[in-house]
């Protein structure tokens, strides 16, 4: 089995955006719905030691499938709602080990 794994790093607002959109996203159970999903193996954000507005989002699944249907689910649509309102700019790339 080849496991499908990708990366978002965030830029937030400042500094104070990056702990409210970690909290927020925690508090409306987004992390919680994401891991449960079918198919995903990790879901893990971390936090920069140099600056205090990057935020690295760890994704791996099962396949790049279950990525695709990931991505369909209600609890995204909220993901997105709280990244407009604390996230500047986001980065997507795909991890090959």
């Amino acid at each position: 089995m080849e496991l499908f794994s990708i990366y978002v790093i965030y830029t937030a607002k400042d500094g104070a955006s990056r702990t409210k959109f970690l909290q927020e996203l925690h508090d409306a159970g987004v992390v919680a719905a994401v891991r449960a999903e079918d198919g995903c193996i990790r879901y893990d954000y971390y936090t920069s030691y140099q600056d205090d507005v990057t935020i690295l989002l760890v994704e791996q699944w099962e396949s790049e499938h279950h990525q695709k249907v990931h991505i369909t689910q209600p609890h995204i649509a909220t993901l997105k709602q709280i990244k407009e309102k604390y996230i500047a700019d986001s980065k997507l790339g795909k991890i090959q080990l």
